[in-house]
């Protein structure tokens, strides 16, 4: 990606309506087997919050766009049921539903497309549906500040975690020079280029480096701004999608976009135009953000001062570092000379997994997938 650096400084004019834009296809297969097929990781509660993944994002969404009306999700058609118990109040057209899995660069068109519809002038948001955020008050600032930024500039913005350990696990945004005037709460920077999870050693070298910053997922831009970079970047993928969601208008049915969404590259949107676009800033800031993307995780969330985090009952012997979760309260899971290990128990599977093999999760549910017998416990 080429740097540049224009006049970025946002106009005065920012009253253009925000719509926030849930993505909430994802299989979670490594949360398995709490997350499984039927109900993946969007739809749990983690915590004691009494409020699912999705819906918490909900929750800080529409603080943002002002009702549930104003929000939008895009999910798989196996998701629709759920989502719509989840969020009663958000309507019915709000809901974009996928007819095949193709990543996150058909679901962002997509939704786009959808909005650009209705409110070509609008700013659009772009937000996974299964992370965390624990400070809510400075994410909303951080958001206002992306919206304000894309509505003056055109620019394409990513919010970028700052990082306080050389995750292999993210991929990495590098900081060119300032964009903003200095006035701003949270420094915008343009963007040098995106890099995907890297290894220890480069991942050590970014922290030191200081110029680094997670890529959260989460992105902000006009959506004229980015209907242009998908026409620019994509011209096959914009030409398919949009003849079919104009064939569907003009015919009153969903048989274009069922036909044709199968067909579809199967790219994110990193790959698909963030890395190809020389219009990308980044905010890099700090909000209590955790992608929640395995079991390791539920360390981050719940870790006291014992020596292991527990959800159930627990009795070990000779046990440190273990992660222990159980769906029936009832159930004891008893450990003996075990270190850094997951083990969960959830309705009829039993995981048992070392710590740093977590990512390989994914693997044990595919060849679930792939056997016959063994199908229904993915």
């Amino acid at each position: 990606m080429m740097q540049t650096s224009p006049d970025l400084t946002p106009s005065e004019d920012t009253a253009a309506p925000f719509v926030p834009v849930i993505l909430a296809g994802g299989s979670g297969e490594r949360f398995w087997p709490l997350s499984r097929r039927h109900r993946p990781k969007q739809f749990l509660t983690l915590d004691d919050s009494g409020r699912s993944l999705l819906q918490a994002t909900s929750d800080r969404l529409v603080e943002l766009c002002g009702e549930p009306e104003g929000l939008m999700v895009v999910t798989g058609n196996d998701y629709r049921s759920q989502v719509l118990e989840q969020l009663p109040d958000m309507p019915l057209e709000n809901l974009l539903v996928e007819p095949a899995a193709r990543d996150t660069a058909p679901a962002v068109l997509y939704a786009a497309l959808r909005i650009g519809r209705t409110q070509p002038g609008a700013v659009m948001g772009v937000f996974p549906a299964d992370h965390r955020v624990t400070d809510t008050q400075t994410f909303s600032r951080v958001i206002r500040q992306a919206i304000a930024l894309a509505a003056g500039s055109g620019r394409l913005v990513t919010i970028g975690i700052t990082p306080t350990f050389p995750a292999t696990g993210y991929g990495y945004i590098q900081r060119g020079e300032s964009t903003g005037d200095g006035q701003e709460e949270f420094t915008a920077y343009a963007v040098t280029r995106f890099t995907e999870k890297p290894d220890s050693e480069t991942a050590q070298g970014f922290l030191a480096d200081g110029g680094y910053a997670w890529n959260s997922g989460i992105f902000v831009w006009k959506v004229s701004a980015i209907l242009d970079a998908f026409r620019q970047h994509q011209p096959e993928l914009f030409g398919q999608l949009s003849a079919a969601m104009d064939a569907d208008a003009n015919g009153l049915t969903h048989r274009a976009l069922r036909e044709t969404f199968p067909q579809l590259p199967k790219i994110s949107i990193d790959y698909a135009i963030l890395e190809k676009s020389d219009a990308v800033s980044v905010i890099p800031a700090e909000f209590g953000w955790d992608d929640l993307g395995d079991w390791n995780a539920l360390e981050r969330l719940l870790k006291g001062e014992g020596e292991n985090v527990a959800v159930g009952r627990h009795v070990g012997l000779d046990t440190g570092g273990a992660i222990l979760y159980t769906t029936n309260g009832d159930d004891l899971i008893a450990t003996i000379g075990l270190e850094d290990v997951v083990v969960v128990r959830a309705n009829e599977v039993t995981l048992v997994v070392r710590k740093d093999r977590t990512q390989d999760i994914k693997r044990v549910v595919q060849q679930l997938k792939e056997h016959p017998d063994l199908e229904r416990f993915a």
